[in-house]
């Protein structure tokens, strides 16, 4: 009787995932702290690109943060299942991982201070994980939306790889890949940190090693803004304001 109430539990619980899932696409969804529409179609100087770093919560909150960005949106992409539900992403069966789809202003911020936040906020070395959370869900990847991003994540991934090797970290697992679809994630996933009673949860595990130059970068913020970036503090991230960074331009 018990496996039976439980399995029809989790039927009802799979179906309201997958509604959900459905639904967000079909609606207008607004981003919780910089009021943008996460749906809709980007300017002429206006990019986009999917990061992943662990769980997405924190993720989301560390680019959402910085000037120049337009908004950020949670949810999976590298998988095979088409609109996969979290639940289905969490079993790991879907080949999804955990992203976060990023906007930008291309006249405030560069892909490089983003490749720079992307590569500071977590160990890309540790595979089908991130700290605690384990499974592919979780692993490292970037995945761009032209071939000018993928050179430049490439070429980041390699500047990255001899920092690492020369403060003892291992081989960069990250997965780096070009025009990837993205699927939303539910909405209670969106801006997750931002909402009334969040639970205050990062796995993320910065190397404390910082990112320095590359062929092709332009950076374009000041030391100022990433002061607001401490990774010697544990879950900076969590700990800091929700608010967006003022700019320096």
């Amino acid at each position: 009787m018990i496996k039976k109430i439980i399995k029809y539990l989790t039927l009802i619980i799979d179906k309201l995932y997958s509604d959900k899932s459905i639904e967000k696409t079909n609606k207008k969804l607004q981003h919780t702290i910089l009021k943008n529409d996460l749906t809709a179609k980007l300017k002429d100087n206006e990019q986009e690109i999917l990061f992943g770093c662990g769980c997405f919560w924190g993720a989301e909150k560390g680019f959402w943060r910085l000037p120049g960005v337009i908004t950020t949106a949670v949810g999976y992409a590298g998988g095979e299942k088409e609109k996969p539900t979290y639940r289905e992403v969490c079993s790991g069966l879907t080949g999804h991982t955990e992203v976060v789809r990023v906007v930008w202003n291309n006249n405030e911020i560069d892909l490089s201070d983003l490749l720079k936040l992307f590569w500071e906020c977590h160990d890309p070395t540790q595979g089908n994980r991130q700290g605690n959370d384990s499974g592919s869900q979780y692993r490292s990847a970037i995945y761009t939306t032209s071939k000018e991003q993928l050179s430049k994540a490439i070429e980041s991934k390699n500047s990255y790889q001899i920092e690492l090797q020369n403060n003892g970290f291992g081989i960069i697992t990250t997965e780096i890949e070009n025009d990837i679809k993205f699927y939303f994630a539910e909405d209670y996933h969106q801006q997750y940190l931002a909402k009334p009673g969040s639970r205050p949860y990062c796995s993320a595990m910065p190397t404390k090693v910082r990112f320095r130059n590359f062929s092709g970068a332009n950076f374009k913020l000041n030391e100022k803004i990433w002061s607001n970036y401490n990774w010697d503090i544990t879950h900076c991230i969590l700990r800091g304001e929700n608010t967006p960074i003022e700019s320096n331009l």
